[in-house]
């Protein structure tokens, strides 16, 4: 596949932007604001043609449809059983088809369930079961505390701040999904000069 959502996150220094959007204006503008990936809910097929950056599809779709306009496959860890198989044969099948295997983890158990059973390359970090006396930063920063080495983590939180992005950089966070139109005040610096 083109476009390595792994990569992207990856490469450079600091933290890395992924910008949620949903119609090709606001990729186009995440791409000029230098965002380095998206993440979208609907199908991204009207968005490959409006953007070079690697795509993240945060939905319940067939393999099939999610490889022919994504790069990256978001698969939540505590929507499968135990011992039936079915989260090991989609991690598979996900790699097996060139795409990036992202696995959505809430709690600590979950990570080290998720660890033992398909030991994912990417983890997306969620706060939405964050515990009443800690705000979804904490939550966050305790999960990717968990993070072993080597892996990559991205952080959603629901609402976000430049301070927190901040926080979550110095805490070794790879990537942090924002929303809205204007990424610009998390990606860091200005564009290099060509």
């Amino acid at each position: 596949m083109a476009h390595r959502f792994s990569h992207a996150i990856a490469e450079g220094d600091g933290i890395s932007v992924i910008a949620a959007v949903d119609d090709p204006e606001s990729a186009q503008a995440a791409e000029e604001q230098r965002a380095e990936a998206l993440v979208v809910r609907a199908n991204p097929g009207h968005l490959r043609d409006a953007t070079s950056l690697p795509i993240l599809w945060r939905d319940d779709i067939p393999l099939d449809e999610a490889v022919q306009v994504a790069d990256a496959y978001l698969i939540v860890f505590d929507s499968f059983d135990d011992d039936d198989g079915q989260l090991e044969e989609l991690h598979r099948r996900a790699l097996d088809l060139g795409l990036d295997c992202v696995v959505e983890v809430r709690n600590e158990e979950d990570l080290e369930r998720a660890l033992e059973r398909v030991d994912p390359e990417i983890f997306l970090l969620s706060a939405a079961e964050a515990e009443d006396d800690e705000t979804p930063l904490e939550t966050l920063l305790d999960l990717l505390a968990a993070i072993p080495a080597g892996k990559l983590a991205i952080a959603d939180l629901p609402l976000t701040t430049r301070d927190e992005v901040l926080e979550l950089e110095r805490g070794g966070c790879d990537a942090v999904i924002v929303q809205g139109p204007n990424v610009a005040q998390f990606a860091g610096g200005p564009p290099p000069v060509v």
